[in-house]
């Protein structure tokens, strides 16, 4: 089969290829030193996170297999993608500051002349598998060639969705840097990135690359690609600073109240990239619903609207129960009572946070009305309201 390969444990299974590798050696010796690392785990901040669906599987069944709600969970037509080609991409950006946000968590941030790729998965499957596992609900804007050259790569987790074999493949090729949390380096050896390439960090640590200060800051979430969850490699949300701008990326995360620690330490931003979708009542410690994110979008910039807000994690794979446009429906209308700006663009569409945001809600013309279920107290699914098209809003 392809992509498997034979693996000395247990009794000698067929391991996939993406299953990557367990961390040994001295980067074993690394993990097991680190003051996060406790009782043979990485540990998360705000106390034990719970990273197993609550209640039975037969009640996550029952959610996840209702013909009522199952065909609000992907796009009813084709998603807009934005055509983006690498010559826009050459172009600096005027301001010093542009994000093209690819789908998902991915985005390239271009940083006073330097090139950040977080999280790229430009694979078909967010899975181990060619043949199985969620599906892309829209094409990549383009190419990862047409990309141009990039100075880091971030990896927030080792998460199948977040960390993309075909993807750190193709750019293993490259002479770009990876930075990445504390373990998840075993993987990107064991897929031929060259050790000296590198920058493997705790939370709290740093690293310079070119003229960019990238550090790893806490996240409440959890890792594992393989059939054991060893929580053995780090999760991390990332700030990155350079002369004139700092951004931040949330990766995976549950809300805590170390947003703030994080703003005081590495912010204000000039933009955050917040995880907003794949949220659950199923799961709530270990993902944010768009509430949770925009709140946490304003801890860090010191508890009141500061940058631009870019929703990620949403829109592109099927990962939870919750409507396919949801997200951005819920995160548009909280930004603006909140009175906090907010950019909301199409897959490869990029902009500039000093200039026009891109603020049309374009997932409506692709999923029908949007039902506004997070009005109700309480709850993160609700019945819908009374009234008709009440998703149309802002």
């Amino acid at each position: 089969m392809t992509g498997l390969r034979s693996q000395s444990f247990g009794l000698g299974v067929l391991r996939p290829e993406a299953f990557g590798a367990e961390p040994s050696g001295e980067r074993l010796a690394r993990i097991r030193r680190s003051p996060h690392f406790k009782d043979g785990v990485f540990q998360n901040p705000g106390g034990p996170a719970r990273t197993r669906p609550t209640g039975s599987t037969l009640d996550l069944a029952k959610v996840f297999l209702d013909k009522g709600t199952r065909p609000l969970r992907a796009p009813k037509g084709t998603v807009p993608v934005h055509p983006t080609t690498y010559a826009d991409l050459a172009e600096p950006a005027a301001g010093g500051l542009r994000l093209t946000w690819m789908g998902h968590s991915s985005v390239l941030a271009e940083i006073d002349g330097h090139r950040v790729l977080f999280d790229p998965v430009w694979g078909e499957r967010c899975s181990p598998f060619p043949f199985a596992g969620p599906k892309r609900l829209h094409p990549v804007p383009l190419p990862l060639a047409a990309l141009g050259p990039v100075d880091v790569v971030v990896i927030s987790h080792d998460h199948y969705d977040h960390l993309d074999l075909p993807t750190i493949k193709a750019l293993a090729g490259t002479d770009t840097v990876f930075a990445v949390p504390l373990g998840v380096g075993a993987h990107l050896e064991h897929w031929g990135v060259c050790a000296d390439r590198l920058r493997e960090l705790d939370w709290h640590e740093s690293t310079r690359v070119g003229g960019l200060t990238l550090t790893a800051t806490p996240a409440r979430h959890f890792c594992g690609r393989g059939l054991r969850n060893t929580q053995h490699t780090l999760w991390a949300s990332w700030a990155v600073a350079g002369e004139e701008h700092r951004i931040y990326h949330s990766g995976d995360t549950g809300y805590f109240d170390g947003f703030k620690d994080i703003g005081a330490a590495h912010g204000p931003f000039d933009a955050t990239m917040i995880q907003i979708g794949a949220y659950s009542e199923f799961w709530t410690d270990i993902h944010m619903t768009p509430d949770e994110g925009l709140r946490a979008h304003l801890d860090l910039q010191g508890g009141a609207p500061h940058g631009v807000l870019l929703p990620i994690h949403w829109g592109t794979f099927n990962l939870a129960p919750h409507p396919w446009a949801e997200p951005g429906e819920w995160t548009k209308e909280a930004a603006e009572e909140a009175g906090q700006a907010v950019a909301l663009p199409r897959p490869g569409e990029p902009f500039e946070p000093v200039g026009k945001l891109p603020a049309q809600a374009w997932w409506r013309d692709v999923s029908g009305d949007v039902r506004r279920t997070w009005r109700a107290v309480g709850a993160l699914v609700a019945e819908p309201p009374a009234r008709g098209h009440a998703g149309h809003v802002g």
